[in-house]
């Protein structure tokens, strides 16, 4: 973990890496001003399928390791891929399939959250 990156750089190049990979519906939401939450921020996006969540999960991890020199803490959900997590600890990414995002509907869970929406290219 290179502590010498800030959250805002690592959040829009976790985007720009989710984009480069088509992935949809992405949200980031802001859970710093939430009481025992679990990061300060959470990115949301959907893949349409275990290829292609594999693919965006992994280009995340490639894009922030080779451009900002920083690892997720950790990672689980790549063997199937219906829900891939990587946990840069102040920065969680959640990467699902459509079916498994609306069935755990974290968009409600984390209601309390601001949430940005961004707009696909």
């Amino acid at each position: 973990m290179n502590k010498n990156i800030d959250k805002q750089q690592l959040t829009n190049k976790i985007v720009e890496a989710i984009q480069d990979t088509k992935g949809e519906d992405i949200m980031i939401f802001d859970l710093s001003k939430i009481e025992n939450s679990v990061a300060q921020t959470f990115i949301i996006c959907t893949g349409n399928s275990n290829t292609q969540v594999s693919a965006i999960s992994g280009n995340i991890e490639k894009k922030v390791r080779n451009e900002l020199q920083d690892r997720p803490w950790h990672v689980e959900g790549t063997e199937n891929s219906l829900w891939v997590l990587l946990d840069y600890v102040s920065v969680v990414v959640h990467v699902f399939q459509r079916q498994t995002r609306e069935y755990y509907d974290i968009e409600e869970l984390w209601g309390d959250a601001v949430i940005t929406k961004i707009e696909n290219n």
